[in-house]
């Protein structure tokens, strides 16, 4: 049964101004990747960089944000979110630049590894200001429903914005995100509230924990990232050391006093389901998109803007996740719309499997659309269950977990997609190429139906109503439904947070 229908969530103009930078940093981050993933032969071109140097630049990025995600979450709870948000949002700034300037290989990957440990430390800390700002419940899951939405919106048009700059020149791909970084710092200095100093007293900070697991992670991600380029003896040899250092980590966790990670918080069952759905779905997504850009450059020989245009229409989520999703997600809850978007990425992938050399774009397209549904559907609910029910002073803990698992997923997904083309394709004939990509396709779709079996578990309904705007059934994973079934407000931003 129904509760009645509670008044729609309002924020006010301090709410709105801490959502907004928070979204323009997350569409920084998005854009940023974007942009630089169709400038890389133009980079190639004028730095004279072989493949393995080029295929650096784009690693040293991933290993750089995945490898310090954790770290970055569990800076943010200790030393303070807004501190550490201003902080590396400076320091993206300053070397997204440096990059820009860059003459020589090295000195752009060097650029790109120290972005990357920036976003690290950057994203975590501005989710974390979203869900201990917004009062748990519609308002946080409105919030975190447009924040998504953005993320996805800064990845689709960079895709076409960093096509159009490369026209140019490959280095506007790197000042423009400058001049973004630049105004979204003085909007954070502006608009997000003063924090008071966590309190630390008892809490010291776990080098041991903090060197091992980001060890460990970089290993991990370098090793499922190179799969498809590097021996199987090194593959093995560098996924074991991440593994043994991964094992270190546990141990140390265990008898830490103020462990880095509580492994107690994977207590929450419905925690570890959205991490692992959302890996599993980062990586179906990244392989999806390699193997739909191979194709269509490679085999079809568009033009990075054409392939840019073509596959913007995936951003529909941008539109999608503030507007639809909510609707969705009140009527049917977090559980079933994460378990929905996921069939509806597998049904993408399945339509995409039968590809032809000389398919039209209205073939294409029924695959694009219904994956930026998919999209919607998912990325945002998934960011709120990850984070709901957690502890006030580990949500940037929660939000490092969950896009560790995002980035880890990705590397996965590439490199896994990556490696079936390679094994699959005997020449490079057109009829060899399109064997390569038809076998590798189905990569993702293995992995979203993997997805939707780990997010099943989580379908069954508790007792409870219907919550309010954003929130759905009360049930196991649904975020909110413990503060939002009688739809209240709850306190703004800056009353929480300030």
């Amino acid at each position: 049964m129904e509760a009645p229908s509670a008044s729609p969530v309002v924020f006010k103009p301090r709410e709105w101004g801490v959502l907004l930078v928070l979204c323009g940093a997350i569409f920084l981050e998005g854009i940023d990747v974007a942009m630089l993933n169709v400038a890389m032969p133009a980079i190639r071109a004028d730095l004279g960089l072989s493949t393995g140097s080029l295929q650096w630049v784009m690693s040293a990025y991933v290993l750089g944000y995945g490898g310090f995600m954790l770290l970055g979450g569990r800076a943010a709870d200790l030393f303070g979110r807004r501190q550490m948000f201003v902080l590396w949002l400076s320091v993206f700034l300053v070397f997204s630049g440096l990059g820009g300037f860059a003459t020589e290989g090295w000195a752009l990957i060097v650029a790109r590894f120290v972005t990357g440990v920036a976003a690290a430390f950057m994203t975590p800390a501005g989710l974390s200001i979203i869900t201990t700002g917004f009062a748990e419940g519609p308002r946080r899951n409105k919030a975190l429903l447009i924040y998504s939405g953005t993320a996805a919106g800064g990845f689709s048009i960079g895709l076409v914005v960093g096509g159009l700059l490369t026209a140019f020149g490959w280095r506007w791909v790197f000042f423009v995100p400058v001049v973004l970084s630049a105004l979204i710092l003085a909007a954070a200095l502006a608009f997000v509230p003063r924090s008071p100093r966590p309190d630390r007293t008892g809490q010291s900070v776990d080098l041991t924990g903090a060197v091992s697991v980001t060890a460990a992670i970089v290993l991990l991600v370098l090793g499922v990232e190179r799969a498809s380029h590097a021996s199987a003896a090194a593959t093995a040899a560098t996924l074991a050391a991440g593994l043994a250092l991964l094992a270190l980590f546990v141990a140390v966790e265990r008898r830490a006093a103020s462990p880095l990670v509580r492994l107690g918080i994977f207590r929450s069952g419905a925690l570890v389901r959205a991490n692992l759905a959302g890996l599993f779905f980062a990586g179906s997504f990244f392989g999806f998109q390699f193997l739909v850009v191979l194709y269509l450059q490679e085999l079809r020989g568009w033009s990075t803007l054409q392939t840019s245009l073509a596959m913007i229409v995936i951003g529909v989520d941008a539109v999608l996740s503030p507007t639809v999703t909510p609707r969705v997600v009140r009527r049917l809850g977090n559980a079933r719309a994460i378990f929905g978007g996921l069939l509806l990425a597998a049904l993408s992938y399945a339509l995409f499997l039968p590809v032809g050399a000389d398919w039209a774009y209205s073939a294409m397209f029924p695959s694009l659309i219904i994956l930026g549904l998919a999209f919607s559907l998912t990325y945002g609910p998934l960011t709120i269950v990850a984070t709901d029910g957690v502890k006030e002073e580990e949500q940037g803990l929660a939000g490092g977990l969950l896009y560790t698992a995002f980035q880890f997923g990705a590397a996965l997904g590439l490199s896994a997609a990556s490696a079936v083309n390679v094994w699959a394709t005997a020449s490079s004939s057109p009829a060899a190429l399109l064997d390569g990509y038809r076998a590798a396709l189905w990569v993702p779709l293995a992995a979203a139906l993997l997805a939707a079996v780990i997010s099943a578990f989580g379908l069954r309904s508790r007792r409870g109503t219907v919550a309010a705007a954003g929130a759905g059934p009360v049930a196991e994973g649904d975020a909110g439904t413990r503060d939002a079934v009688a739809g209240g407000s709850g306190p703004g931003v800056g009353e929480r947070v300030a």
